[in-house]
């Protein structure tokens, strides 16, 4: 059983319950890194405000730097029995260097020490999630330009709607996630401030440096207050916030692309290595990774509202329920970087059904919009050529007739503005080139765009 750092002031043992029940070891030991690299920053300090002799500083950073190469190396025995990473590192060290390492916490509290864990810890993973995220920009990136030439049916509401291509599609996603990237980079600013030396919440009487301490571990700066240094998960919170609005983008990805492979749509064939079959059904080709995104999209908002609701109660300045909000930060963060590795591997191996497409957008239905801004440029109002489209959609499209089967006397009965040429707007990719406004999908537009985030994520 490690000591606990707190024990000589208690004349009795803490109940076996209370010891499992308040043990964070199970959890926070993915901080040991952290931790190390935040004492021996901290402990250089001291050496060099005297508060403890060079020779014992010296020590206690070779003992730290000897736990931290275990670590590094997968050779440190984590101590299920001790309370938390902080308490199995300090005992480690005492049975190293033995009565230096009595003095590593002088000047500092658990409660700025995690805090310090926590900032440092994210401050990594914020920076692998971004490369993540850009990683899977690139995979999408690359799906688009191989198959730029594509046109697809859109849907809104889903229903047919208008043509799009396919790249264009793709290029929504590469938009939303870099959104998501800033989000969390701009997270990283606000958590790029450096808590140690906060001690418990008031600080301390001895003549530390924090500004030694913050540009040892490479902080922008430091925090202010000491209360809200120790006392405040609202960064954490944030993070959460950015993992869940990405994991939504990532859940609806996972459902275009399974709306996509079903026999209905028929767009996409996802390879067989990324699907499973059925216990009872062998025809079945299930998109089943697919639907566990989705689903575990679900466990990341729920580890958002357990920390908003962790916090939400809590008086202010540290309070033991916080040991709690790692839990569900490490759930998200894990989870948004498996998600993310899977998309990265899946669209290097769809293959896009071009022949289906091809017959699926022949609907003129696809049309329609097309057919109203072309009498708009002959001088018709736009509530007059809304109503002349649903009229031939309702005479024809309703009745299994193409509108392109109509000669100009069965046109003009619609309006004299109509003519045989309307024939060269009624296909897939007459009608995407007909858009011309920035952003839109037109093939031109849509090619620079391409060559525009290729050269950003380069």
């Amino acid at each position: 059983m490690a000591k606990k750092l707190w024990g000589t002031r208690f004349n009795k043992k803490t109940h076996a319950l209370t010891d499992k029940f308040t043990s964070s070891i199970a959890f926070d030991q993915r901080l040991a890194k952290y931790d190390i690299l935040g004492s021996i920053a901290h402990v250089k300090m001291l050496a060099r405000q005297k508060i403890i002799t060079r020779k014992d500083g010296q020590q206690i950073v070779r003992g730290l730097s000897s736990i931290l190469k275990d670590v590094i190396n997968g050779k440190f025995k984590f101590d299920p029995a001790a309370e938390d990473i902080h308490s199995n590192i300090q005992e480690l060290l005492n049975k190293r260097i033995g009565a230096p390492a009595h003095k590593l916490h002088t000047a500092r509290s658990r409660n700025d020490q995690i805090a310090l864990d926590i900032r440092m810890y994210l401050k990594n993973e914020i920076d692998n999630l971004a490369e993540f995220t850009a990683q899977l920009q690139k995979a999408i990136l690359k799906f688009a330009v191989s198959n730029s030439k594509i046109v697809i049916p859109g849907y809104t509401h889903m229903q047919i709607a208008q043509c799009v291509l396919l790249a264009h599609h793709l290029l929504a996603y590469v938009e939303a996630l870099e959104r998501d990237k800033q989000r969390l980079c701009d997270a990283k600013k606000r958590i790029d401030s450096m808590p140690l030396g906060s001690c418990a919440f008031s600080g301390t009487g001895l003549s530390i440096d924090r500004e030694f301490v913050k540009n040892e571990l490479k902080f922008s700066s430091l925090t202010a207050n000491s209360i809200d240094s120790v006392s405040d998960r609202d960064y954490i919170i944030e993070v959460l916030a950015d993992l869940a609005i990405l994991s939504v983008h990532l859940s609806r990805i996972a459902e275009d692309l399974i709306l996509w492979s079903t026999k209905e749509f028929n767009f996409i064939d996802i390879d067989f290595s990324f699907c499973t079959g059925s216990s009872i059904m062998p025809h079945k080709k299930n998109p089943d990774i697919l639907e566990l995104i989705r689903g575990s999209v679900g466990k990341v908002q729920g580890d958002l509202s357990s920390v908003i609701m962790l916090m939400k109660g809590l008086p202010t300045s540290y309070n033991r329920d916080m040991q709690l909000d790692k839990p569900p930060l490490f759930d998200a963060i894990d989870a948004v970087k498996d998600i993310l590795e899977i998309f990265m591997a899946l669209f290097a191996n769809i293959v896009i059904e071009k022949e289906a497409i091809a017959a699926k957008v022949k609907d003129e239905s696809l049309f329609s919009v097309d057919i109203v801004e072309y009498l708009i440029k002959k001088g018709v109002s736009y509530r007059q050529a809304h109503d002349i489209v649903g009229r031939m959609v309702r005479d024809c499209l309703d009745k299994d007739k193409e509108i392109s089967s109509l000669n100009e006397k069965e046109l003009k009965r619609y309006s004299t503005k109509l003519k045989k040429d309307i024939r060269g707007i009624l296909n897939a990719w007459a009608s995407v080139n007909l858009k011309k406004s920035f952003g839109s999908t037109n093939p031109k537009l849509v090619k620079h765009q391409l060559a525009a985030w290729n050269r950003k994520l380069r």
